[in-house]
């Protein structure tokens, strides 16, 4: 059955992404958006500055997938700094991109980050293997968010985010006209020319327009041994996978072979094909060293290209040093639960919420932010409740985590004279930064209502939603169901919960929120982004945990957790964490 190609990837987009849509990167200028795309898969753009952007030039577009085990941060790279590990200084395809861009004054050069569910595009593309037109659909809601008028597309990708590339060719007959050049960067491993005909779809791709470039880099990987064994099987590896397509491309290309230092160069005289493998004469671990150490990510955007070699040289040393972006500061270890002593004049929550009936949002979130901060908080909720969960990662390893939620949600006033308070995620975010504290993810949610020992039915309203006056009555309503219960453990069924998710990138400015757990244990609320972050309602509560946990018996930081691609399934059901903090 013939397989429709994307349209966006046949017909040039010309109508240009709102720059509205990006924030501002804090190094060189540039502009950045994250997204949430199909089957959990994450993307970060990465634009030049605004200023300048277009003016009569088109816009080249970089898709790069990424390596097994790599997230978008380690990928883009950065300084080197003690409290950061070794993955953030292997790839830097950020620094190697801004240096392209310097030298590049013919186009407006656009990098998109594509990171699998699970950090392996390998374990992705065969969890959805049945499924047709998922990298069309990928690269179509990339598109969509691309400033500029794309006129060609880089294909690319280290490691396992060849099975990416590899994966677009095989759900269309042809590769897309948009596309003008494709580099594996020792990630060609899963080049199978008599199941997929990879080999016939790059040659009439080739043939297709003389512009076009292919580019293999690549190191002979053959007698390579990690702890005392192989690393490839006797089949496998990047060098006989290199040798197999120099084998199918011989057959249209009249292919020469040279050398220079220690790598085999073979292309055709017209530069449409290119492989630099290198010969590995020490028999080393060359993978990340030929993208990072080498240029090798550099040299593949600029072979054939006037800009070839004009940055340095492939082989090292690194070129583009100038153009690291800062280290993070690192994070600083969770404090002790901070909840201040409540004033002993403080106000009652009934007076403060009818005081800021009528502000606007801005002035009436500055009030209660104040109070919360103050420490003006019933008793209740300074008594944390552990919880504890077991789960088992990809790899078949088992975990437990222990950590401890804050029993009921946010509330202003005194023991007899409370009010809980629906307020944004950024003013819940800064209330949780300030005790030491965090937001919960939509399964944390789950584990958390599992051990509730107060259950309640939720009592949706439906009029002045949004009213302060609202609030305050939907709270009496939840303390009348709660009245003659015993007071201080985990309390369910009064709140949606504002959550952490990576859906909080999918759309500029969103709120995600969930729950409010029927009786019956169904949530009334899926997992929704439909609502904007200054949107606040009567429904909405924010229920802390703190950020200081146990992890296999050692202490972590929830943070930590939720990023770690084998530890997040104790505290998420999306994979690693992304954004795990509302700006």
């Amino acid at each position: 059955m013939m397989m429709m190609p994307s349209l966006a990837l046949v017909v040039l987009p010309m109508i240009a992404a709102p720059w509205s849509q990006f924030r501002p990167s804090p190094y060189f200028g540039e502009r950045v958006l994250d997204l949430s795309v199909e089957r959990g898969v994450r993307v970060h753009i990465n634009a030049p500055a605004q200023d300048g952007f277009g003016q009569g030039k088109p816009t080249r577009l970089v898709l790069y997938a990424l390596p097994n085990g790599n997230t978008i941060q380690q990928t883009v790279g950065c300084k080197t700094a003690a409290h950061l590990d070794w993955h953030y200084d292997i790839q830097h395809i950020g620094a190697q991109t801004r240096l392209f861009r310097a030298m590049n004054d013919q186009e407006d050069v656009v990098v998109a980050y594509l990171q699998a569910d699970g950090l392996s595009w390998p374990s992705w593309r065969a969890k959805h293997a049945a499924e047709g037109n998922i990298y069309g659909q990928i690269v179509d809601a990339v598109l969509k968010h691309v400033p500029g008028a794309v006129v060609k597309i880089t294909l690319t990708g280290h490691s396992g985010g060849g099975s990416f590339c590899w994966g677009l060719m095989d759900e269309r007959d042809a590769i897309p006209d948009t596309i003008d050049r494709i580099a594996f960067l020792d990630s060609n491993y899963s080049y199978n020319a008599p199941q997929h005909h990879h080999g016939d779809k790059l040659a009439a791709w080739l043939t297709g327009d003389e512009a076009r470039h292919l580019v293999v880099i690549a190191y002979d990987d053959r007698d390579v041994t990690f702890k005392g064994k192989p690393i490839v099987g006797p089949t496998g590896g990047t060098y006989r996978a290199s040798h197999r397509m120099l084998s199918r491309l011989g057959e249209q290309f009249s292919l020469t072979h040279g050398e220079r230092d220690l790598f085999d160069v073979y292309g055709s005289g017209d530069r449409r094909v290119t492989f630099w493998i290198h010969r590995n004469p020490q028999r080393r671990i060359l993978h990340t060293a030929l993208v990072g150490d080498m240029n090798g990510y550099l040299h593949a955007l600029t072979i054939g290209t006037q800009w070839q070699e004009q940055w340095g040289r492939f082989g090292g040393p690194r070129a583009y040093t100038d153009w690291l972006q800062p280290a993070p500061l690192p994070r600083r270890p969770p404090p002790s639960a901070g909840i201040p002593n409540r004033p002993d004049q403080a106000a009652g929550g009934r007076d403060i919420m009818r005081s800021v009936a009528d502000l606007p949002l801005a002035q009436r979130e500055a009030i209660i932010l104040r109070e919360l901060t103050g420490g003006n908080l019933p008793s209740l909720l300074r008594t944390f409740a552990p919880i504890r969960v077991s789960a088992t990662d990809a790899k078949g390893r088992p975990h437990t985590i222990q950590y401890e939620a804050m029993p009921d949600y946010l509330a202003v006033g005194r023991d007899n004279d409370f009010v809980r308070v629906p307020i944004t995620p950024q003013t819940a975010q800064r209330v949780a930064d300030l005790f030491g504290c965090t937001l919960p993810t939509r399964k944390m949610v789950d584990d958390i209502e599992a051990g509730a020992v107060t259950h309640v039915s939720p009592r949706p309203m439906t009029r002045k939603r949004e009213a302060v006056a609202t609030f305050i009555e939907h709270n009496a309503i939840i303390e009348g169901q709660l009245a003659g219960r015993p007071r201080g453990g985990l309390v369910c069924g009064v709140k949606k919960d504002i959550v952490l998710s990576n859906r909080i990138r999918e759309r500029p400015r969103r709120l995600a929120i969930y729950g409010w757990r029927k009786l019956d244990g169904r949530p009334i609320q899926p997992l929704t982004i439909v609502h904007v972050d200054t949107y606040v309602d009567y429904s909405h509560g924010a229920r802390l945990v703190r950020r200081a946990a146990v992890v296999d018996g050692r202490p972590m930081d929830i943070e930590d957790v939720l990023t770690d691609p084998n530890l997040c399934v104790l505290l998420s059901d999306e994979g690693p964490i992304t954004t795990t903090r509302y700006d």
